[in-house]
């Protein structure tokens, strides 16, 4: 059974991990906690400090035993969430193989998608009456058991974006109501867009991606930014998105 760990817990028990769970933690942490304080997502490196992430590790993102991990601690995360802190997420680590390292940003993108397909089968709440259906609204959120989700995916194929690379597939599942106090229509989420993208602009070897929006911008679409690719071009506004549970749903 799939663990939730907070950083002090595995600060003090890595080592009696499996050697990859090992190695992801102690990567992880490298990388937003970097001493040179690079790393671009200030709130992911102030929950990092604070102990306010929780992580969790799966096995390897193509089997369906993963998916019942990742839903499990899913679960298990939405009743802690709230008491971690105001910068909580919760990252989720997933076993690589060498052959699955070896996948293009397009062959990560397509196993990120079916996931979270196969994810959406095993949630057994209903879809949150507030969140739209349809992907393409500018208030479409991820939701798994009634928790709406911003989601990031980093592989180790993104090599100009570095701040998508990642040497194990990691999923970073943030909240809805984090961002309550953290949008565009505060002055602490203004001041804190323009930090984040000065410091995207010095960290990546690629400009900010277009698709970088506040939620509920009427020109923002969610969905595009969950999997970003290496290069600055942004979908078309008629792409559609690859997440299509929800639309038998929708003709109710």
């Amino acid at each position: 059974m799939a663990q939730l760990y907070a950083k002090s817990c595995l600060d003090q028990n890595l080592r009696s991990l499996e050697e990859w769970k090992q190695d992801a933690f102690t990567l992880f942490g490298e990388m937003v906690g970097d001493e040179a304080d690079t790393f671009p997502c200030v709130p992911g490196r102030q929950g990092f400090f604070l102990d306010h992430l929780r992580y969790g590790f799966v096995g390897d993102p193509r089997k369906e035993e993963a998916v019942e991990e990742l839903a499990q601690l899913l679960r298990e995360y939405q009743s802690c969430a709230k008491e971690t802190g105001q910068y909580a997420s919760f990252i989720c680590f997933f076993e690589t193989p060498q052959d699955l390292k070896e996948s293009s940003i397009e062959e990560f993108e397509q196993q990120f998608w079916s996931l979270l397909q196969r994810l959406h089968q095993k949630d057994e709440v209903p879809w949150p009456e507030d969140i739209p259906l349809d992907t393409h609204h500018h208030e479409w959120e991820y939701c798994f058991h009634g928790e709406a989700y911003f989601i990031l995916c980093s592989t180790p194929a993104h090599k100009l974006r570095k701040s998508r690379h990642f040497p194990y597939v990691l999923m970073a599942f943030q909240p809805r109501w984090v961002f309550e106090k953290l949008n565009g229509s505060t002055k602490f989420g203004q001041k804190m867009s323009q930090l984040v993208r000065k410091r995207l602009k010095a960290y990546d070897e690629v400009g900010v991606h277009p698709s970088l929006k506040w939620y509920g911008d009427p020109t923002n679409h969610e969905w595009k930014q969950y999997f970003l690719p290496d290069e600055e071009a942004e979908k078309p506004a008629s792409a559609k998105c690859p997440f299509t549970a929800l639309k038998n749903m929708m003709k109710l």
